[in-house]
C-alpha cells in the first residue's frame, strides 16, 4: 500500500445520530490522499449500524473495542495510523470540504507541529448557533504559543492536524486524564514545535447535545488543575512565576463566574483567590460582584 499523506482519526461513543455526517464530511474532502481510522469505543446505540455502509471504502479502517475512554480510543487510532500527518475528528463534529486542502500547505516547515482552524457552531439538530468567543485567550495564535496556551486551550480539537513526529517526541494522549487531554498534549508539543492556523471556519462543532464531554464542568476543573501543575513541574523554563500566577488568577476568575448563580459561596471563594493573585486586575472584583448578585437571585427564587 502507498502511505497516505493524512490519517484521519475518528472516535465514536454512542454518536450514531452524528457519525454518518462526520464520515461523509471526510470522504467529501477536496484533498483525497488520506486514510480513516474509525474507533468505535464500545458504543451501545446504533453507531455500528450507521457505520456499516461506509465499510466498503478501502480507505476506512474500522476498529471496535470495549469502552475505554477518549484518551485510549484516540491513542489506538494514532497507533493504527500510517500517515505523515494525523487529523482528528470527533464523531459528533464535521468538516468543511476544503479543510485538509487549506491546512496541509502550512506544514512547509519541519518545525511546524500543529495546524488548526476557526470554528462555527451548530446545535444537535444542525441549526447554526451564533456563538462568539470574546475571551482574548481563546483567540487563535501562531508561532511559539506556550505562554498563551498555558492560559487557555484555544486549539479546537476536531480542527487539528498534527505532524506525526510530535507523538514520537512527546508521546500520546495522557490516558490517566478523563478530560483536557488535547490541552495537555498541545502544551507539551508547544515547547518544541510551532503552531499555525487557517483563518477560516473549517470545523463545524456541535454543541448542547447529551453526552458531550465539555458539559462535565467539575471534572474538567480538576483535570485542568492537574494539567497546569504537571506542565509547570516538567517544563519550568516555559512557565515563569508571573505567568503561572496570571494563569491561576484567570482560571479562578472564570470559575467564579461559572458558580456565581449555581453556588455563590463557592464563586466568592474563587473570586477572592483571583484577586489575591492579581490585585491590580479588575476581573476578580467583577466576579465578586457577580456572586453577590447571585445571592440576590437565589433569595428571590426561594421566596
Amino acid at each position: 500500500m502507498v502511505q497516505p499523506k493524512v490519517s484521519v482519526v475518528i472516535t465514536c461513543y454512542n454518536y450514531g445520530q452524528y457519525v454518518e455526517a462526520a464520515l461523509q464530511s471526510v470522504l467529501s474532502q477536496t484533498f483525497q490522499d488520506f486514510e480513516i481510522i474509525l474507533i468505535n469505543d464500545g458504543s451501545t446505540d446504533d453507531s455500528e449500524e450507521k457505520i456499516h455502509p461506509f465499510l466498503s471504502d478501502p480507505r476506512l479502517k474500522y476498529i471496535k473495542q470495549n469502552n475505554s475512554g477518549q484518551a485510549k480510543a484516540k491513542n489506538r487510532g494514532i497507533n493504527e495510523s500510517s500517515g505523515e500527518f494525523i487529523a482528528f475528528l470527533d464523531a459528533d463534529d464535521k468538516w468543511e470540504k476544503t479543510k485538509l486542502e487549506k491546512q496541509l500547505p502550512l506544514f512547509f516547515d519541519k518545525n511546524m507541529g500543529v495546524i488548526y482552524s476557526k470554528t462555527k457552531y451548530i446545535d444537535e439538530n444542525n441549526n447554526p448557533v451564533n456563538l462568539v468567543l470574546k475571551d482574548k485567550y481563546l483567540q487563535p495564535r501562531k508561532g511559539r504559543v506556550t505562554n498563551f496556551l498555558y492560559m487557555n486551550n484555544f486549539v479546537p480539537f476536531s480542527s487539528s492536524i498534527v505532524r506525526c513526529t510530535c507523538f514520537d517526541k512527546f508521546g500520546l494522549f495522557d490516558e490517566s486524564l478523563s478530560m483536557g487531554i488535547d490541552w495537555d498534549l498541545w502544551l507539551r508539543v508547544s515547547t518544541h514545535y510551532n503552531f499555525d492556523f487557517v483563518d477560516d471556519y473549517l470545523l463545524i462543532y456541535r454543541i448542547g447535545h447529551s453526552g458531550q464531554m465539555s458539559k462535565k464542568t467539575e471534572i474538567r476543573h480538576k483535570c485542568s488543575d492537574r494539567i497546569m501543575e504537571q506542565f509547570k513541574k516538567k517544563y519550568p523554563a516555559f512557565v515563569s512565576a508571573k505567568s503561572h500566577r496570571n494563569a491561576l488568577s484567570y482560571t479562578y476568575f472564570n470559575r467564579s463566574k461559572y458558580y456565581s448563580h449555581k453556588d455563590p459561596w463557592k464563586g466568592i471563594c474563587f473570586s477572592l483567590k483571583a484577586t489575591r493573585l492579581a490585585p491590580g486586575e479588575l476581573k476578580g472584583y467583577y466576579a465578586f460582584l457577580l456572586c453577590c448578585r447571585g445571592f440576590l437571585f437565589c433569595k428571590k427564587s426561594l421566596s
